[in-house]
């Protein structure tokens, strides 16, 4: 998990912390839609047979909520509005979905609701129903992540032994967030998942603690089984692990658990060890590597650049606690053949609704998508309202989408509605489409199967934005508050 906040090692990291916040709220990336996109495929896409566009609007003064506003008419009416452009005939990458690390932590608070409550809670996170917001992917820790209440590997041997045969190997200490799943699956059956460790058993370490060290080299083998075991393991449970990173922020040693693993390492590990192990085991599970912050682009690029390595990834996944979301459309350039992920962002117990509101639908939601990541998650799914639980030295301050108060009772927070305006509009398999960014606007649009058009706006300014949405030579005219985000579907 984080890189900052969180280890008494790291204070200083806060301050860095809020630079990079400060500098990244002032940073705009328009590269993407100045690319020349790839050729579009056939059939698809809106064909310009609309009269009206539903509205869904969350207000950074929290008096609206993902809130169904009224329909906004394409009459082409004379205004002298800025206006706002949507192109269906350029199409870049196919998107995967929206959500949240389901920790062990989330499992655990959601369990503590009644049967009733928790039906509720889950129906509303993973159904495609009206009221529901119909998350699509979800991201898993193998192991214990900081976010658990305690740490443990799926092998841990007492001190001084070893396991190489993994005789030992066991998922139970993760029952209930398999069972969770199956329920989830259950709701939504074509959920994807991609899974990453915090940390490989201590016994492969070279420094046999939870925290930091590193994976010795004569355990690199027996670490790929352990992935295998893993993918099997939950297949036989009915659960279909779609991709993995080999480890989570992998320069962040500091957390507990953690591992540091360099891109060297790494691109040994995958090309020695991981990637044969999966084939040789006939397994399709994605290896997405790197999976850490946006100010290191030169990690997943060094190993995106040996061929060997290379062969057996499909991507890299990215987190924003330094540096800028840019930084993954640089990575397509040099390697546009292999895809990029978003995979965690939290919302923290100091920060206000209207702050976080506009930051991460800026960068998270809009930012990773108009620089072609194919998913976005924000962090854990839900916790206590002491925001636990979590390990000793794990995240104090990460704020759940939802807040478990009591077995009754349960808060949405900033997090729930960040995803949820692109989750709900913008299902699996949907392709996202050119837009412009007018003013003070920011923006994504997107083509669904079934041949609708998503447009998310954010207005970044501090007073209502007046504009058109234009699209196959219509308009409608509309508006937007300030700091406030709003969905359109036509």
């Amino acid at each position: 998990m984080k890189m900052f906040t969180k280890s008494k090692a790291y204070p200083n990291k806060m301050f860095f912390f809020g630079i990079a916040i400060f500098s990244l709220m002032f940073c705009q990336s328009n590269t993407v839609d100045e690319q020349t996109p790839p050729d579009p495929p056939t059939g698809g896409g809106n064909t310009g047979n609309y009269a009206t566009a539903s509205f869904w609007l969350t207000k950074a003064d929290e008096s609206s909520k993902l809130q169904k506003q009224t329909d906004i008419l394409f009459n082409n009416a004379a205004n002298n509005y800025q206006t706002l452009d949507v192109d269906a005939s350029q199409k870049y990458q196919t998107i995967d979905g929206f959500g949240y690390t389901l920790t062990g932590g989330s499992v655990q608070v959601i369990n503590q609701l009644s049967a009733a409550k928790k039906e509720e809670l889950l129906q509303d996170l993973f159904s495609n129903k009206d009221n529901s917001i119909a998350v699509s992917y979800i991201r898993l820790s193998i192991g214990a992540s900081d976010l658990n209440s305690s740490v443990f590997s799926y092998d841990d041997m007492p001190a001084g032994q070893t396991d190489l045969s993994l005789a030992n190997f066991s998922l139970a200490k993760d029952q209930a967030l398999i069972d969770m799943l199956k329920k989830i699956l259950t709701i939504n059956p074509n959920i994807k998942i991609m899974a990453t460790p915090w940390s490989p058993p201590v016994w492969m370490k070279d420094n046999g603690s939870t925290i930091g060290g590193s994976l010795q080299p004569q355990y690199y083998n027996v670490y790929a089984q352990y992935f295998v075991k893993y993918i099997q393991g939950m297949k036989a449970q009915g659960i279909t692990i779609d991709a993995v990173t080999p480890q989570n922020e992998p320069l962040h040693p500091g957390n507990n658990p953690s591992l540091l693993m360099t891109a060297s390492q790494q691109a040994a590990f995958i090309k020695n060890n991981l990637g044969p192990a999966f084939q040789a085991a006939n397994i399709t599970t994605k290896i997405v590597l790197y999976d850490h912050n946006c100010d290191k682009p030169e990690y997943p690029m060094e190993i995106l650049a040996d061929a060997e390595a290379s062969k057996y990834v499909d991507g890299s996944a990215f987190h924003l606690y330094a540096g800028n979301i840019a930084v993954l459309s640089n990575v397509h350039l040099a390697y546009p053949t292999k895809n990029l992920y978003f995979t965690e962002q939290w919302t923290g117990s100091t920060s206000s609704f209207s702050d976080d509101l506009m930051w991460h639908s800026k960068n998270v939601i809009i930012g990773s998508m108009r620089n072609w990541s194919k998913i976005a998650l924000e962090w854990n799914l839900a916790n206590d309202p002491n925001f636990n639980p979590h390990t000793d030295g794990g995240c104090t301050q990460c704020k759940g989408a939802v807040t478990v108060n009591h077995n009754e009772a349960f808060t949405k927070n900033v997090a729930y509605y960040i995803i949820a305006h692109a989750s709900k509009f913008v299902p699996q398999n949907s392709q996202r489409i050119a837009s412009t960014q007018p003013g003070n606007l920011s923006s994504v649009a997107f083509t669904t199967p079934d041949g609708k058009t998503t447009l998310i706006v954010l207005n970044e300014g501090n007073a209502t934005e007046n504009f058109n949405i234009k699209m196959n030579g219509k308009s409608a005219a509309t508006s937007l508050p300030a700091r406030a985000v709003a969905t359109y579907v036509f």
